[in-house]
C-alpha cells in the first residue's frame, strides 16, 4: 500500500515555487509543442525500461527470500510475477506515449498493491517515473496536467482506502510501545500524507521543469536561427549594395565617354572629305576620351581589388575641380558649352565633390545622347550659405521623358540622397531641360 512507500523513494519535496505557476500559465498562452523523442532516446527507453522491469524481479527474489510479507499474504507466484512485470514494463514507452504510459503504470501500482504483491520498491520508482514523464514530454499541456493531477487525487484516494482497511484491522496491542505526545493513529496517517505528498509533489515539480527547459531551449534556438537568418540578410544586403555601387561607376563612367566619343565619331564622318584638319582634331578628342575612361576604369577596378585601406591605386576619384573637364568635352563634341562659379569655393567633403561632379557628368551625357537640337549647355556651380548647388541646363527640345526612370537618373537619386540633397530634374520653361542639385554644407559654413 502507498503507505508502505520506502522513505528513500520520497526524501526530498516541496512544494512548487510562484515560479513554476508562472511557468504554467506561460505555457497556456504559448502553444508550442515538444518535438517527440528522437529514434536514439526511444531506444535508450527500451532499454531503461527493461533493466527496471528485471530489477523489479530481482527485488521480488529477494522480498519473497526474506519472508516479510508487510503487506499482508500474497498472492500465487504466478499472480506476483505478472504484477512485477506490469508496473515498470510500459516505460519502455514514456517518452512516446506519455500520457498512456502514466495510466499503465498507475493502474498496475493499485493493482499490485490491492492483491498485497511484496515488491514494492521498484514500482514506486516507475511511478515516480511514468508522472515525471507525463510533465516532461505531455503533449497538450493541459491534458497533460490534468492526468497528472487525476493520477494524484486517484493514489490519494487509494491511500485513504487502503488506511481504513487497515486501521479496521488493528488491535489494542499494536501502538503498545507508543511513547510519543501524538496519537498513533494520528501519527500513521499525517506521515503518510507527508511522505506521499513529497513523493507526487517532486514528480509533478521535476517534470513541469523539464518541460520548461526544453521550452525555454527551444526559444534559445529559434533565437539563434533568427540571428543567422538576419546576419544571411545583412550580408546579401551589402552585397546587393556593392552591386548597385559598381553598376552605377561603371555607367558613369562608360556611359559619359563612349556618349562623347560616339559623338566626336559622328562629326568626324561628316567632315572627313571636307575638312580633314577638324577630322583629325576629332579623331584626337576620341582618342583622348578612350584613354580617359580606360584610366577611370582601371582606377575603379584597383580599388576593387584592393583590400581596405590598402589600394592599389592612389590617385583621387573625380570630384567638383574636374567639372571644367567635362564641360570642355561638351564643347569639343560641338556644343556651346559653359561654366560658371559663383560664390566662394569652399573645400567639400570627397564623397559630394565626387557626387557632385558625377550628376553633372550624367546630366553633360544625357545632353549628348538624347537632347535632340540642343546646340547651348550651361553649367553653373554656386556655393551658398548652407548648401552647394549644382545645375546643368540646356536648350534642346525635352524629348527624354521616357528615359525619367533609366539607370542615369536612378543613379543621380541615389548619390544625391545619400548626402540627404535635393534632386530637380525636368524641362524648363522656355525650352530645353534642366537638372538642379542641392548638396547640404555644415552649419557654419562660409557663404
Amino acid at each position: 500500500m502507498l503507505p508502505r512507500v520506502s522513505t528513500e523513494t520520497a526524501e526530498e519535496w516541496r512544494q512548487p515555487a510562484e515560479s513554476t505557476d508562472a511557468w504554467r500559465r506561460g505555457e497556456t498562452r504559448d502553444e508550442w509543442r515538444r518535438p517527440g523523442p528522437t529514434p536514439e532516446q526511444r531506444r535508450l527507453d527500451l532499454y531503461a525500461g527493461l533493466a527496471a522491469t528485471a530489477l523489479a524481479l530481482l527485488s521480488l527474489t529477494l522480498a519473497r527470500s526474506t519472508g516479510a510479507f508487510v503487506m499482508g499474504p500474497p498472492p500465487s507466484g504466478i499472480e506476483q510475477l505478472f504484477w512485477t512485470v506490469a508496473v515498470p514494463l510500459p516505460l519502455i514507452w514514456r517518452r512516446r506515449w506519455p500520457a498512456l504510459t502514466t495510466l499503465a503504470v498507475s493502474a498496475a501500482f493499485i493493482g499490485s498493491q490491492a492483491r498485497s504483491v511484496p515488491e514494492w520498491q521498484l514500482s514506486a520508482w516507475a511511478l515516480f517515473i511514468a508522472i515525471y514523464t507525463l510533465g516532461a514530454w505531455g503533449r497538450d499541456r493541459r491534458l497533460s496536467r490534468r492526468l497528472r493531477i487525476g493520477v494524484i487525487v486517484a493514489m490519494f484516494a487509494w491511500l485513504g482506502t487502503s488506511y481504513a482497511i487497515s486501521f479496521q484491522a488493528l488491535t489494542a496491542e499494536t501502538f503498545d510501545d507508543a511513547v510519543g505526545p501524538v496519537p498513533p493513529v494520528l501519527a500513521a496517517i499525517v506521515t503518510g500524507i507527508l511522505v506521499n505528498a513529497l513523493y507526487f509533489g517532486f514528480a509533478y515539480f521535476f517534470g513541469e521543469t523539464a518541460w520548461v527547459a526544453a521550452r525555454r531551449q527551444h526559444q534559445v534556438a529559434e533565437q539563434a536561427e533568427r540571428l543567422r537568418r538576419s546576419q544571411a540578410e545583412v550580408r546579401e544586403h551589402a552585397v546587393v549594395g556593392e552591386r548597385v555601387r559598381i553598376a552605377r561607376e561603371l555607367h558613369d563612367v562608360v556611359a559619359h565617354h563612349v556618349s562623347v566619343m560616339g559623338v566626336q565619331a559622328a562629326a568626324c564622318r561628316r567632315v572627313f572629305d571636307k575638312d580633314p584638319a577638324k577630322a583629325r582634331t576629332a579623331l584626337t578628342s576620341i582618342e583622348e576620351t578612350a584613354r580617359q575612361a580606360v584610366d577611370e576604369l582601371r582606377r575603379m577596378l584597383g580599388v576593387l581589388r584592393a583590400s581596405d585601406g590598402d589600394p592599389d591605386d592612389t590617385r583621387q576619384p573625380a570630384g567638383v575641380d574636374q567639372i571644367a573637364a567635362v564641360v570642355d568635352r561638351a564643347g569639343e563634341a560641338g556644343l556651346r558649352a559653359t561654366l560658371g562659379v559663383y560664390g566662394d569655393p569652399q573645400p567639400l567633403p570627397e564623397s559630394v565633390s565626387q557626387a557632385a561632379y558625377r550628376v553633372v557628368q550624367e546630366a553633360v551625357t544625357n545632353v549628348l545622347k538624347h537632347a535632340t537640337g540642343a546646340s547651348l549647355l550651361d553649367v553653373r556651380v554656386r556655393y551658398l550659405a548652407h548648401e552647394m548647388e549644382v545645375e546643368v541646363t540646356d536648350d534642346g527640345r525635352a524629348t527624354r521623358s521616357a528615359n525619367a526612370d533609366g539607370l542615369g537618373l536612378i543613379g543621380m537619386r541615389e548619390r544625391v540622397a545619400t548626402h540627404g540633397g535635393e534632386l530637380e530634374v525636368g524641362p524648363r520653361t522656355g525650352g530645353g531641360w534642366r537638372v538642379r542639385v542641392r548638396f547640404p554644407l555644415r552649419a557654419g559654413s562660409p557663404a
